[in-house]
């Protein structure tokens, strides 16, 4: 049987860095954890919320108890009610028995206040779930809590709150300006940059493939997945070319080499900013 130890190291945003796929898996179906790993997701997230039926709650908890106590037990992150549900307490108390998950996942944070206290009661990361009008006006309170490791959002739960019909442009615009908004404020503070909102249709190869370009562009870190599928599909959008590693590493070879402020590259003006991203793509490719 696997040791769960309490001693816990404490994590930086630098250690989530590179998690760009996260799977949502039932709480319902734990049978199927062992094959959302399998998929090469970076982290997977077992849901105790919208995928489960409030009658099946209560065994799901212990589903997932279950599983935390197998030999085949990896950390997975938990998706817990909204603060202001009946079932909150129970999941928070059921985090707390099993202080080896990888983190928490809040759904539809609103305040401040309810980040800290799964914190400081759990002792794990919190991402946060923008799921609502509410919590979306809060997102610049919200990213100062202790804790706080990303936001998300749900962007159906968020258009049904604000009455924006789905599959529009005008959704597209909405969508750009929440990822805006959960951008800069993560910036401010120092979080993890936003995780973006699930794709909903799993066989649409090319559309996930054009969100996936659409928010590494914008600068967000990861997205939700809802099938295996997805996880292949993001993995090669993020994958530089082969041109661009190598642009990367002869800006950087020449930097090292001349220590020149502005230099030229294939007819390319580099400074101090171009530098620094080709820096930042070899660091997150070092073995292309």
């Amino acid at each position: 049987m696997q040791s769960n130890s309490t001693e816990k190291t404490i994590a930086t945003h630098n250690d989530f860095a590179n998690i760009n796929s996260w799977l949502f898996v039932p709480a319902t179906r734990m049978d199927r954890v062992a094959k959302a790993f399998a998929s090469g997701a970076d982290a997977v997230i077992v849901d105790l919320e919208d995928a489960v039926a409030q009658a099946d709650k209560a065994q799901a908890r212990i589903a997932i108890q279950d599983y935390y106590h197998s030999q085949d037990y990896q950390p997975i992150w938990l998706r817990v009610n909204r603060a202001s549900s009946v079932e909150f307490m129970e999941d928070i108390a059921l985090c707390q028995q099993l202080p080896n998950l990888a983190g928490v996942i809040l759904a539809k944070a609103e305040q401040a206040a309810a980040i800290e206290y799964v914190n400081q009661a759990t002792n794990l990361p919190v991402i946060a779930l923008i799921e609502t009008a509410l919590g979306l006006s809060q997102v610049d309170n919200m990213a100062g809590a202790s804790g706080l490791l990303a936001f998300s959002y749900g962007f159906l739960d968020l258009c049904n709150d604000l009455n924006v019909q789905v599959g529009t442009p005008a959704a597209d615009h909405i969508a750009n300006q929440i990822r805006y908004q959960l951008l800069v404020s993560s910036k401010v503070q120092g979080l993890l940059a936003p995780i973006d909102t699930v794709y909903p249709d799993f066989k649409d190869n090319k559309g996930l493939y054009d969100r996936v370009i659409l928010w590494s562009q914008m600068g967000l870190s990861g997205m939700l997945c809802i099938h295996p599928k997805q996880v292949a599909v993001i993995q090669q959008s993020l994958q530089p070319s082969a041109a661009e590693l190598d642009f990367a590493k002869r800006v950087v070879v020449e930097y090292e080499r001349s220590h020149e402020a502005v230099f030229e590259v294939d007819g390319n003006m580099v400074d101090a900013p171009v530098i620094e991203r080709c820096r930042q793509l070899l660091a997150k490719w070092p073995n292309i």
